[in-house]
């Protein structure tokens, strides 16, 4: 059964790793890219609920597909020109 995220909720790196079906050490990487945005308290991460409904977004989505497309042209551009 899926869990609802609760947009004012505080969450750990295992729960939101287990409410997005991650593993840890993806979770890492998100944190340290700063994919995600969290909070240090006592040395642990603690992540708001509407951080993880952000990433969840399908507006999210879009918006890195968008900008994936743009550096694919740019990409393509400077090719073309040799």
């Amino acid at each position: 059964m899926a869990q609802e995220i609760k947009f004012n909720a505080v969450y750990t790196t295992t729960e939101t790793q287990q409410l997005l079906k991650i593993s840890s050490s993806t979770i890492k990487r998100m944190l340290k890219k700063k994919l995600i945005r969290a909070n240090k308290v006592g040395g642990q991460y603690r992540i708001l609920g509407k951080e993880i409904l952000r990433l969840v977004s399908p507006e999210v989505e879009k918006r890195a597909i968008k900008s994936y497309l743009e550096l694919k042209q740019k990409v393509v551009d400077k090719i073309n020109k040799w």
